[in-house]
């Protein structure tokens, strides 16, 4: 026995003559495509995930801006010990903590060079704490001197999340290293 099956109505304009795309059809004549539940089964999956790798992410970006800012005064202290070296000039180095920031000047005119500390980095401490000095010192001075030996500091900086380093100034070769403390200091 035969099923009754509508009757083909006849194709007539320019889909007819191959001239405009049809759309495709599946199986069992239901149309191809997405539903609404499956687009947000989907949607909610990297959302999920989204959510999951966001702390690493801004993690890793505030690891970056310490790291970044740590190898900055290494080169800018590197910098001012040279000048002094090299050019035969006094250089004084300015460490403010206030200002989140190290400036170095010598006599020659015109010149100042100036770091400030990239957002979610502070200058925590020069070290050394300077002895006698019984509130919060602001900052401290350095005096580059042709020929003398270089100061034995540490700069002390941290970012949001407590995470530290210390970039000493090494006396003996006058080369700044830069050193990650461990939480017990």
């Amino acid at each position: 026995m035969r099923e009754w099956l509508p009757a083909k109505a006849p194709a007539a304009g320019l889909a007819a003559k191959g001239f405009m795309p049809v759309s495709s059809i599946g199986r069992n004549g239901r149309t191809r495509g997405v539903t609404l539940i499956e687009m947000l089964v989907v949607v909610c999956i990297i959302a999920l995930i989204s959510a999951v790798a966001l702390p690493s992410v801004a993690a890793g970006i505030e690891s970056v801006r310490l790291r970044t800012a740590s190898d900055s005064i290494a080169g800018f202290l590197n910098a001012a010990v040279n000048r002094a070296g090299r050019r035969q000039q006094a250089v004084v180095v300015v460490i403010s903590l206030r200002e989140n920031r190290l400036v170095a000047y010598s006599s020659e005119p015109g010149f100042m060079r100036e770091l400030r500390m990239p957002g979610g980095v502070t200058i925590e401490a020069v070290l050394p704490p300077l002895a006698g000095s019984g509130e919060e010192e602001e900052g401290r001075r350095l005096l580059l001197l042709p020929g003398a030996s270089i100061p034995g500091i540490g700069i002390r900086i941290a970012n949001e999340r407590g995470s530290r380093r210390v970039i000493h100034l090494d006396p003996m070769t006058g080369f700044p290293h830069t050193d990650s403390p461990g939480a017990e200091e």
